[in-house]
């Protein structure tokens, strides 16, 4: 296949890259968003593959195949709820990839490059490996934060700050000195201290921040594609890493407004870093139970349901979609508040809703409805914690102090369900449990929904 071939298959790729991207953007365009993205990444592969610069295909097919079935394998057997945990992991691999492609590039260097194109080469693989390496391990750390397997909290080491700093110093002190060319071993040196970094990074910053941390890998997976594009000379990879940065910078940024957060607080910390002390919550839970929460909600003519994680982890959304459809069909107005940050991964209880075919109307942002709830009937929560505290707005010492939430608390009825009396992912205390018009529905949400399915009139 010829280069002008290549080229051209290229640029039809990255349209649908850009098509998909747009698409994304609401429920009736996002399924055929998602085939525009795969038919352009089927493409860009197959240009790849039989372009002129593969001249052997002995390892290559194999690994491919390989690949394929692992990817195929994981993909069918993950749930919506370890969802947040396999993006992590791929940005890893993005991020390995990157690196690997750097070190082979310093160790085979492309012929004929002469002056400024030596330098510009050796700062693309610097920054191709430095971005490379970050993405990896921070990925692996978020990867493992989000399975449980590491802490949640944040790491707080004594002047981490400092040592962030540091590390950065070093790995431009070592930058210079392998454009000096003082050795190979200067990159090698600033990959393992851009791992550690990486780690660090991520370990700094709490369990609550990790959705805006899943998509700020994104954009570094994606700055790290960009910079192999420049380093294989490869159109396409600059365009989509360009796409997948700028999208997931955009996204994280749009995210720290919905916490009252700049971006560099979150990195820098996040959540959990406060010292003051944090106000005594009074008052105590009061338990309910599926027949009371029915008739209340038979009485009520307007509801509105608060997804988070619970939802997920407990795959109650089909049986909300039921609730949902029953109470319409009753006359009664029933809506969703959707918090920017709701679950592990951007959009995660959009998606949840969309999949249990939730008509999207209903469906609002938080700006869009929380001056409803003081008119609200009802509210009903399913497994979220953090955004719903009234902390955030009323105790200036909460590691959430600050941060927007759904004013759930100002309706007429909260109804909060939840497994136990935990305080949920972040650790933080929520007044909002205690308060006189909240209460307490515990057990599984899918089987507490069920159960008050068959006690809602049809």
């Amino acid at each position: 296949m010829s280069s002008n071939i290549v080229t051209a298959i290229y640029i039809a790729a990255s349209v649908l890259f850009i098509l998909s991207l747009g698409g994304l953007s609401n429920q009736e365009s996002a399924k055929r968003a998602v085939w525009f993205g795969i038919v352009g990444m089927a493409l860009a592969v197959f240009a790849t593959i039989f372009g002129p610069q593969v001249t052997s295909y002995e390892w290559l097919i194999p690994m491919i195949a390989v690949g394929a079935v692992i990817g195929a394998v994981v993909a069918h057997r993950v749930e919506m709820t370890g969802m947040p945990q396999l993006v992590a992991a791929l940005h890893s691999f993005v991020g390995l990839a990157a690196v690997f492609i750097g070190i082979n590039s310093e160790l085979s260097p492309p012929t004929g490059l002469v002056g400024a194109e030596i330098i510009i080469h050796e700062v693309e693989i610097f920054l191709g490996v430095f971005i490379g390496a970050v993405t990896t391990t921070g990925s692996v750390i978020a990867f493992g934060k989000l399975s449980g397997v590491i802490d949640g909290k944040p790491l707080a080491l004594p002047a981490r700050n400092l040592l962030n700093l540091i590390a950065v110093g070093a790995c431009i002190w070592l930058g210079f000195m392998f454009m000096s060319h003082a050795g190979i071993w200067t990159l090698y040196l600033m990959t393992a201290i851009a791992f550690i970094f990486g780690a660090h990074l991520v370990l700094a910053i709490g369990g609550a921040d990790m959705p805006v941390v899943v998509s700020m890998l994104n954009s570094y997976s994606g700055w790290a594609a960009a910079a192999t594009g420049f380093l294989l000379g490869n159109d396409l990879l600059i365009v989509t890493g360009a796409l997948v940065g700028a999208s997931g910078a955009i996204l994280s940024y749009i995210m720290c407004r919905a916490m009252n957060r700049n971006f560099l607080s979150v990195i820098l910390g996040g959540w959990g870093t406060t010292t003051g002390a944090q106000q005594e919550v009074d008052g105590e839970m009061i338990a309910t139970d599926v027949a009371s929460v029915a008739a209340d909600m038979q009485d009520a003519q307007s509801v509105i349901i608060v997804p988070g994680y619970g939802m997920a982890v407990a795959q109650a959304q089909g049986a909300v979609s039921e609730i949902t459809r029953r109470l319409r069909d009753q006359g009664k107005s029933v809506r969703f508040a959707i918090h920017p940050v709701a679950g592990r991964l951007p959009g995660h209880m959009n998606v949840l809703l969309a999949e249990a075919k939730v008509p999207y109307d209903i469906v609002l942002e938080m700006d869009e409805i929380n001056a409803d709830f003081p008119n609200t009937d009802m509210v009903i929560i399913l497994g979220a914690n953090d955004i719903v505290n009234p902390a955030a707005q009323d105790d200036p010492n909460s590691p959430i102090a600050g941060m927007p939430v759904l004013e759930v608390w100002k309706a007429r009825q909260v109804i909060i369900s939840k497994r136990g009396q935990g305080r949920g992912y972040s650790g933080i205390e929520n007044p909002l449990f205690f308060k006189d018009n909240s209460r307490m529905l515990y057990g599984d949400a899918k089987a507490s929904l069920d159960q008050l399915l068959g006690n809602i009139t049809t």
